[in-house]
C-alpha cells in the first residue's frame, strides 16, 4: 500500500515544465497589473491636468519660464544684486514686452476686423478657382449629413459674451503666472534646498542638483539660441515683406519672430497670414502664392538645418517625431500656452530622463 500510495503521488506531482509554466503564467500578470496600474496614472493623471488647467497651467508656466531665467538672478547674484530686486526687474520687463507686443499688434487687427467683410470678399473674388471644388464638397456634406439650413446671423450680445468669458479668466491666470514667475525666480535657491531635503541619500541629492542645472542650462541655453535664430529670420520676414509691396511690414516680422517659437503650427500659421496678405496685394493667386512659399522655404531651411546644427553642438538632441507628439498633446491639453511650453516641457523630460535611466553604451547587433 506505502509502495501505491507513493507511486500514485509521484504521478500526480507537477514536473518541470508545469512549474516553469506557473511561473510564467504569474509574471505575465505581474506584468500585466503593473502596465495596468501605470495606464491608470496616466489617465488619471491627464484627467488632473485637463480639468485643474486653470491653475496648473499659469503655475507649471511660471516654474517652466523661472528655469529658464534663472541663471540670469544667478549671475546678478554673484554681482551682489539680491535675488528679489532681479525678479522684480525680469517681472516687470516680461510684463512690459507683454503690453507693448499687444499695443503693437492691437491697431492692425482692429483695422484688419473693421474690414473683414471687404477683405473676404476680396479673397472669394481671388479664390474663384475654387468655387466649383467647394460647392462639390458642400453637396456632398448636405448629402450624407443632411442640409443644415441657412446659419443665423449673430447677435452683438453673441459675440460679447464669449470674448468676457475669454477675457477675464485669462487676466486672473496672467496674474498668477506673473506672481508664481518673480516669487520662483526670488526663491529659488530655498526652493531648491527644500525640495533636496526630501531625499535620503546623497547620491539621490547629488543626482537631483544635477538635473535642476542640467534643466536650467539647456532651456536658457535653447532660449537664447532659438530667439536669436528667431530675429534673424523675422529680419528677413520683413525685408522681403518690404520687398514685396506688403503693409506693415515691421508687423509681418515681429510676428514672425513670436509664431516660430512654435514649431510646426506657428510657420503654418505665418504662411496663412501671408497668404491672405498676398491676396490682398497681389492681382492674382499665382503672385500671392510666391511670399508663402519663399517664407516656406526659408522656415525648412532654418528648421531642418540651421536650428538642428546650432543646437546640437551644444545641447540634447531633440527628436523630431517627439516635438512632433508632445506639441500635439500639450496644445490639446492646454491650447496655444500648451503649444508653446510643448518643446520646454519635453526638454525637461528628457533631461530627467537621461539622469534616471542613463543609456546603455554597448552596441547592438546589426
Amino acid at each position: 500500500m506505502e509502495l501505491l500510495r507513493t507511486a500514485r503521488e509521484r504521478d500526480n506531482a507537477p514536473d518541470r515544465d508545469d512549474l516553469a509554466l506557473i511561473e510564467n503564467v504569474d509574471e505575465v500578470w505581474a506584468s500585466a497589473a503593473q502596465m495596468a496600474t501605470i495606464g491608470i496614472f496616466v489617465v488619471v493623471l491627464g484627467a488632473c491636468l485637463y480639468f485643474c488647467r486653470p491653475i496648473l497651467l499659469p503655475v507649471f508656466a511660471g516654474l517652466v519660464v523661472g528655469m529658464t531665467l534663472a541663471p540670469i538672478v544667478k549671475a546678478a547674484r554673484r554681482f551682489g544684486i539680491p535675488p528679489w530686486i532681479t525678479a522684480l526687474v525680469l517681472g516687470v520687463a516680461l510684463l512690459a514686452a507683454t503690453g507693448a507686443a499687444v499695443t503693437w499688434f492691437a491697431a492692425p487687427v482692429t483695422e484688419w476686423i473693421s474690414k473683414a467683410p471687404e477683405i473676404g470678399a476680396t479673397i472669394k473674388q481671388k479664390l474663384y478657382v475654387l468655387d466649383r471644388p467647394l460647392a462639390a464638397l458642400r453637396e456632398l456634406q448636405d448629402a450624407v449629413l443632411g442640409s443644415s439650413g441657412p446659419a443665423a446671423a449673430p447677435s452683438q450680445l453673441g459675440i460679447v459674451t464669449p470674448v468676457l468669458a475669454f477675457v477675464t479668466p485669462a487676466v486672473a491666470e496672467l496674474l498668477l503666472f506673473f506672481v508664481v514667475l518673480i516669487f520662483f525666480l526670488a526663491t529659488q535657491m530655498d526652493f531648491r534646498r527644500y525640495m533636496v531635503s526630501f531625499f535620503a541619500s546623497r547620491d539621490a541629492k547629488l543626482r537631483f542638483i544635477r538635473i535642476s542645472n542640467e534643466i536650467e542650462y539647456n532651456l536658457a541655453s535653447y532660449l537664447a539660441v532659438v530667439t536669436v535664430i528667431n530675429i534673424v529670420l523675422g529680419a528677413i520676414t520683413a525685408a522681403g515683406a518690404w520687398l514685396f509691396g506688403f503693409p506693415n511690414p515691421v508687423l509681418l516680422g515681429i510676428l514672425a519672430v513670436v509664431l516660430n517659437y512654435i514649431p510646426y503650427i506657428g510657420p503654418a500659421c505665418m504662411v496663412v497670414v501671408l497668404l491672405v496678405v498676398g491676396l490682398m496685394t497681389f492681382p492674382s493667386l499665382g503672385y500671392a502664392i510666391i511670399p508663402p512659399a519663399c517664407f516656406v522655404a526659408l522656415t525648412t531651411l532654418e528648421g531642418h538645418i540651421v536650428t538642428p546644427t546650432i543646437l546640437g553642438r551644444h545641447l540634447l538632441t531633440l527628436n523630431p517625431l517627439a516635438v512632433l507628439l508632445a506639441l500635439a498633446f500639450w496644445t490639446w491639453l492646454w491650447g496655444p500656452m500648451g503649444a508653446f511650453l510643448a518643446v520646454p516641457i519635453t526638454i525637461i523630460g528628457l533631461v530627467t530622463l537621461q539622469h534616471l535611466f542613463p543609456p546603455d553604451e554597448s552596441k547592438l547587433p546589426g
